[in-house]
C-alpha cells in the first residue's frame, strides 16, 4: 500500500512552470497554485492581465489532488439550514452557484480539451440509519420546491437498485453530481493557463508581504520579490506564510482516503449499478466513488486529525474496516493507495470570499471545494479586472474562529463531539 494520492500519482508532469528568475512586478500576483489560484490565473490571462502564481511546493500538491474525487451540486450544509440561516434567496442563490460550478468545470474540460474523465453521474446521498431518512425526505421536498425539481427520493424499499449493500435506509438523488480524475483535471488546467499567457512559479513559497499603497503589495520569496498591483490569496487551509487574518479563520481537518487495486468491473456494477458519486449522512462519514480503472475510492474523516504519514496508515485502517461493513465483498479487497489531505474548514462551513486589508482572497471551501474553487478562481479574476462582481460569498464581516490562533487544538474534542452524535442520532 502506497502513502501517496492517487490522483497525483496517475497524473501526468506538469511541463509548464516558470524557469526564469521573478519578474520584479505583475498586474496580479496569485498565492496558491491550487483550482483556485490556477483557475483565476487562467481567467486572468485570457482577459490578457499579466498574472504570476506563487506555489510554495508544486501546483496541485495539496487539497486539490488530496480529496476525493467528487464533483458535485449542492451545499456542505443542509439546504434547510442554509434557509434558516440566511433566508430563501440567499440560500438559493448559494446553491445554485454550485450548480454553475460544476457546469464550470465541464466547461473547461471541454475547451481545453483536458483528458480527465469528466462525466455527469449524480450524487446520491444515503441514510446511514432510519431517522435519517425523515430528513432527507424534508430535504427533498423543500429543495424539490425551489432549487432542483429534478432530485428524487429513494425509499428504503428501492435503494437497492441503486447500491448492493445492508446498510442503507434510502438516499436523495441530485442529478447534477460529477466526477474526475483530480490529477489530470488540475495539471491539464495549469498547461491551459500557461498555454494563455500566466507565469507559475513552483517552490516559491511567500515569506513576508509588505503593502505599499492602496491594493499594491511588495511580496517576499526565498527566490526574489515581486510587487504586484493586486494580490489574490488563494491558500486553502496552509499554515505556512504571513497571512494570520486567514488563518484565523481557517480550521485544517483531515479527510482521509484510500483506493483498492482495480476491481472485477462485473463486481462493481453489481455493487454500484449506476456508478454515482456517493456519501452518507453520518456526522463522520464516509464518500465513495470508482475509477476509470474500475477501483473503489473511499474516504471520510476516519480520525480529527492532522494528515502525516502515521495518522493516514491509522485512519487507512479506520476506512478499510469500514469499506468492508458497507461492501462485505470488498472486506479482503487489497488496497493500493492510502493518503490524507487537509479541508479548509470554515465555521458556518460556507465558502469565503472578497477583500481585506487590500487583499482578495478566497477559500473556505469546507470540503466541497472541487467544483466551487474552479468556479471561484474565475469569478474572483473578474472582479479583480473590474468585469463583474458574481461572488456569492462576500457575506461580510467575516469573524475569526473564537480562541483560535492557526493551531487547532479543539480538534480532538470536535471529534468526541461528533462521535456522541453519530451513536445518539
Amino acid at each position: 500500500m502506497k502513502l501517496e494520492s492517487f490522483w497525483q500519482a496517475n497524473a501526468p508532469v506538469f511541463k509548464g512552470a516558470a524557469q526564469t528568475p521573478l519578474p520584479e512586478r505583475a498586474d496580479v500576483v496569485i498565492i496558491g497554485g491550487g483550482f483556485s489560484g490556477i483557475s483565476a490565473a487562467r481567467s486572468l490571462a485570457k482577459q490578457g492581465i499579466d498574472v504570476v502564481v506563487l506555489e510554495k511546493s508544486r501546483i496541485m500538491s495539496e487539497a486539490s489532488a488530496r480529496n476525493g474525487g467528487h464533483c458535485n451540486s449542492g451545499v456542505a450544509k443542509s439546504f434547510a439550514d442554509l434557509v434558516a440561516r440566511k433566508g430563501l434567496e440567499k440560500a438559493s442563490e448559494m446553491y445554485r452557484a454550485y450548480d454553475a460550478a460544476v457546469n464550470y468545470v465541464s466547461g473547461i474540460v471541454k475547451e481545453e480539451g483536458i483528458d480527465c474523465d469528466f462525466r455527469f453521474c449524480g450524487k446520491l446521498k444515503l441514510a446511514s440509519k432510519p431517522a435519517h431518512f425523515d430528513g432527507l425526505r424534508a430535504a427533498f421536498e423543500l429543495m424539490r420546491k425551489t432549487v432542483d425539481p429534478e432530485i428524487e427520493l429513494i425509499s428504503a424499499a428501492d435503494i437497492g437498485r441503486e447500491i448492493d449493500s445492508k446498510v442503507f435506509h434510502g438516499g436523495l438523488l441530485q442529478q447534477r453530481g460529477a466526477s474526475m480524475h483530480m490529477g489530470k483535471f488540475g495539471v491539464g488546467l495549469a498547461e491551459a493557463a500557461v498555454r494563455h499567457g500566466a507565469r507559475i512559479y513552483e517552490h516559491h513559497a511567500v515569506t513576508a508581504m509588505t503593502r505599499l499603497s492602496g491594493q499594491r503589495h511588495r511580496i517576499s520569496t526565498a527566490r526574489g520579490e515581486i510587487v504586484a498591483d493586486k494580490v489574490l490569496l488563494a491558500t486553502g487551509c496552509s499554515s505556512d506564510g504571513p497571512f494570520p487574518w486567514v488563518q484565523r479563520r481557517i480550521v485544517p481537518v483531515g479527510s482521509f482516503i484510500i483506493v483498492t487495486a482495480p476491481l472485477a468491473p462485473d463486481l462493481l456494477h453489481r455493487l454500484l449499478p449506476h456508478d454515482r458519486t456517493y456519501v452518507n449522512s453520518m456526522n463522520i462519514g464516509n464518500y465513495f466513488r470508482t475509477t476509470a480503472d474500475h477501483r473503489l475510492v473511499f474516504g471520510g474523516r476516519a480520525r480529527f486529525a492532522i494528515s502525516n504519514p502515521a495518522s493516514d496508515s491509522r485512519s487507512g485502517e479506520i476506512l478499510r474496516s469500514a469499506m468492508g461493513k458497507v461492501f462485505p465483498a470488498l472486506a479482503s479487497a487489497p488496497v493500493d493507495y492510502c493518503w490524507g489531505g487537509m479541508v479548509d474548514m470554515s465555521a458556518d462551513r460556507l465558502p469565503h470570499a472578497g477583500e481585506e486589508n487590500g487583499v482578495y482572497y478566497t477559500m473556505g471551501y469546507s470540503g466541497h471545494g472541487t467544483q466551487m474553487s474552479v468556479w471561484m478562481g474565475n469569478v474572483m479574476a473578474d472582479l479583480i479586472s473590474g468585469r463583474a462582481d458574481n461572488n456569492p460569498w462576500n457575506d461580510k464581516p467575516w469573524a475569526p474562529v473564537p480562541g483560535y490562533f492557526g493551531k487547532p487544538w479543539f480538534l480532538p474534542l470536535t471529534g468526541l463531539y461528533y462521535k456522541a452524535k453519530d451513536r445518539l442520532f
